[in-house]
């Protein structure tokens, strides 16, 4: 399966020639974001806000071949007040071939006992970093902790020239880990296979 990053919390899962563009994103959001559009058979949004859920961005091709992931749902908050700020976020789980991955969304809440026994035994995860909207590198990395996922991609955060001016930068997160965990690639793919070894996995925007 491979893993590419479009910026913000927008991602392509490609395998067997299928692809999945999750939460894809209106760049007219983004200071300096060229809008670039994408192409996929499928959408994925964790929910309906315009930087997750803008479908305009994707060029649907229709395909003779069937999915060949498998999709789990777990509902949770994207805040820490049972939705009431900003409503409903989805985790998304994409199975492929004994592969597992999991898309956070806009995650804002800590998980309860039988959301954190769903989300074991995970070859890797997208998960925002970034704060205020989310939940923050700590609380990341206190999930992290619970479900002990072998590939960590994070997501929604800023950077140099992307990003929400409110959100934290990466360098919080990756202070959390040694850095022998920390691989920072020159390309924004990354392939998850049985092989691949446990890291944080810093994709490179582009």
């Amino acid at each position: 399966m491979f893993i590419e990053w479009n910026g913000h919390s927008c991602f392509t899962l490609t395998a067997n020639n299928y692809s999945i563009v999750i939460d894809p994103y209106n760049p007219q959001m983004f200071p300096n974001k060229k809008p670039n559009r994408l192409s996929a058979n499928l959408i994925v949004a964790s929910h309906g806000h315009d930087d997750h859920n803008y479908k305009e961005a994707v060029d649907i091709h229709i395909s003779s071949i069937d999915n060949p992931f498998s999709l789990e749902t777990i509902e949770t908050f994207h805040d820490d007040v049972q939705g009431a700020k900003r409503g409903k976020n989805n985790i998304t789980i994409f199975a492929y071939n004994s592969i597992r991955v999991a898309h956070f969304g806009d995650l804002g809440c800590f998980l309860k006992k039988e959301e954190y026994a769903k989300l074991q035994n995970l070859d890797a995860i997208m998960i925002p970093v970034g704060g205020y909207y989310t939940i923050d590198a700590n609380i990341a990395k206190q999930i992290i902790d619970i479900i002990h996922p072998k590939v960590i991609i994070p997501m929604h955060y800023r950077g140099e020239n992307f990003g929400f001016p409110v959100l934290a930068t990466i360098d919080d997160f990756l202070k959390l880990f040694d850095s022998k965990e920390v691989h920072f690639y020159h390309t924004n793919q990354i392939e998850i296979s049985r092989t691949t070894s446990p890291q944080v996995a810093v994709l490179e925007y582009s």
